[in-house]
């Protein structure tokens, strides 16, 4: 059941009532001169293959959610070429611009960039992305337009798929494993370890994503982490009964794996118009700066390799900090991802893709929804800043970070996002 967000005590409350949604709709958003000759009428091809394209990266394939961002960002990548280029490269392209003719179908363009590149992904799903790609492909009309965009979008993923070769996703890299107090270990459940191939990932836009770094977390013996240690001890336990049953819903909004950000995007292409260009440009640039930021972020997390709270309270009568307590039975709301501590991921992720959603825009405050399985609930907001804001608070909610990490990783994350843009 849609309601609204009753933010914790250090947030504004965020109440609208439906004439502000209403309003929302007619806010207009700059866009290109191209963008507003694009037929609203139509359908928005970016917007249904991005659906296709969670369909094939999560709810098929079941990649992590850092996982998720590589794939993301190569799908919208070439798609945002491909649209590019038949609008008369407006924006300067990604990887390519490739040759155009006028007319070229900009749905025909989006469906075969897209389609070749996740077949590419994921070769095992070749039948149902084809019965998708034919599906989009009968609704445009045989003939010059529906050949010379499906040429284009062939020709962008193409250059997509070449550029992500051997960039070093799905190594055998692994997690630093140690055994005294402040390092890494593996967290319960027995998961494998997942994702530390990131930290070597080749960037998509920077030359160096290791440029960018963090001042590392508290020392165990100072006061600032026994403040974070016994926050999110209090606050993030499975039985906490001092966390209210909002930020419950919000920790667990905020941590399915099937990422609101992913629909949130989606929410804004549509209540404020977007068209194919617009919606692409700004996926693309949501994703570029997302992957980047990951990157970055989790060479900081290999560098740093700090426990978690579900390893740390358990044994916090080690960590030589005498304000801190030591709870053996102590478990999170929600199951601690198989990767370090410091930064968090989730800030780092989301920032960049608020903020890369801000830049697009040109303003913040902005009215979206977007709704999570595992929650059962749709969230509203009327500001991007509010909804990441959030997000912080719910990592420490969920019982898997601290604030030290959550802070970090959200100015680290508007850090890469501020360079990627500037670029691209």
């Amino acid at each position: 059941m849609a309601r609204h967000v009753r933010q914790p005590a250090q947030l504004r409350s965020v109440r609208r009532v439906a004439i502000v949604a209403a309003f929302a709709l007619t806010v207009p958003v700059a866009v290109a001169p191209a963008a507003k000759a694009e037929s609203a009428a139509a359908p928005n091809a970016v917007i249904t293959w991005n659906r296709h394209a969670q369909t094939a990266i999560y709810e098929v394939a079941r990649q992590s959610p850092t996982t998720t961002a590589r794939s993301f960002a190569m799908v919208q990548g070439a798609v945002y070429d491909a649209v590019n280029a038949i609008a008369g490269k407006p924006y300067k392209p990604y990887l390519i611009a490739p040759r155009t003719r006028p007319g070229d179908s900009t749905a025909a363009a989006v469906a075969a960039a897209a389609y070749n590149v996740l077949l590419s992904l994921f070769p095992g799903q070749a039948s149902s992305l084809r019965a998708q790609y034919d599906e989009a492909l009968a609704a445009i009309p045989d003939g010059r337009a529906e050949r010379g965009g499906v040429a284009v979008g062939e020709a962008t993923a193409a250059a997509m798929v070449a550029a992500r070769q051997n960039d070093g996703a799905f190594s055998n890299a692994t997690w630093r494993v140690g055994t005294e107090p402040g390092q890494w270990r593996q967290t319960p459940p027995d998961f494998l370890q997942v994702g530390a191939w990131v930290a070597t990932l080749k960037p998509f836009v920077l030359d160096d994503p290791g440029d960018f770094d963090t001042p590392g977390p508290p020392a165990l013996a100072s006061a600032g982490y026994a403040r974070d240690l016994n926050e999110v001890q209090a606050v993030g336990s499975a039985t906490s009964t001092v966390r209210t049953p909002e930020q419950t819903e919000a920790a667990i909004w905020w941590d399915d794996p099937r990422l609101v950000e992913w629909e949130i995007k989606r929410n804004l292409a549509t209540t404020y118009r977007l068209g194919n260009l617009q919606a692409a440009r700004m996926f693309a640039m949501a994703d570029l700066a997302a992957i980047d930021t990951l990157i970055a972020c989790y060479k900081e997390k290999w560098r740093w390799s700090f426990w978690r709270p579900v390893t740390a309270i358990p044994l916090a009568d080690t960590d030589g900090n005498p304000a801190t307590t030591a709870d053996p039975a102590w478990t999170p709301l929600r199951i601690t991802a198989p990767s370090t501590e410091y930064p968090s991921g989730h800030a780092c992720f989301t920032s960049a893709t608020l903020g890369a959603v801000r830049k697009f825009f040109g303003r913040d405050n902005l009215s979206f929804s977007a709704s999570s399985v595992d929650s059962g609930t749709t969230r509203h907001y009327d500001s991007l800043a509010v909804a990441t804001a959030e997000l912080l608070e719910a990592r420490i909610w969920a019982g898997v970070h601290y604030r030290t990490a959550v802070v970090d990783g959200d100015r680290l994350g508007k850090q890469v996002t501020r360079e990627v843009l500037s670029r691209f």
